[in-house]
């Protein structure tokens, strides 16, 4: 039983140390999308847009995804300072290049329709799937 807890004694805190690098760059990514999409998330979300809270869930989830295997494959905050950056900056740009292919996609997010929303969440989660398994292999 010692054993056990001289590891957790050992590496609780590199845990909360990674862990708290990862989601301050979570947050961080989050930010930065909401500031470069030409529509305000949190706005159309208090006044009920489903389209809106659907597509910003899907930013969220997207943006953890690679984050998360970024950080599970690094052995130091190191490694997850220079990936998870990388991540991040594949995701927005997947992000921007989605926006400007489906044709008006911020009047339609904004006018609540979830054909958009499901789609542009579908996009979003796919990249994050390829991202996160580029930067755990």
């Amino acid at each position: 039983m010692q054993a056990v807890i001289d590891s957790f004694l050992a590496g609780f805190p590199i845990l909360m140390l990674h862990s708290s690098v990862t989601i301050a760059m979570l947050v961080a990514g989050v930010l930065l999308y909401m500031w470069i999409t030409p529509w305000d998330e949190l706005e159309l979300i208090r006044n009920g847009n489903t389209a809106a809270a659907v597509s910003m869930g899907g930013a969220v989830i997207g943006l953890a995804l690679p984050l998360a295997f970024a950080m599970a494959a690094s052995v130091s905050v190191y490694e997850i300072l220079v990936w998870g950056p990388v991540t991040l900056f594949l995701q927005i740009i997947a992000y921007r290049v989605a926006d400007l292919l489906l044709k008006d996609l911020p009047q339609r997010i904004e006018s609540g329709e979830m054909g958009a929303a499901v789609l542009l969440v579908s996009i979003k989660l796919a990249v994050a799937a390829i991202n996160a398994a580029a930067v755990a292999g």
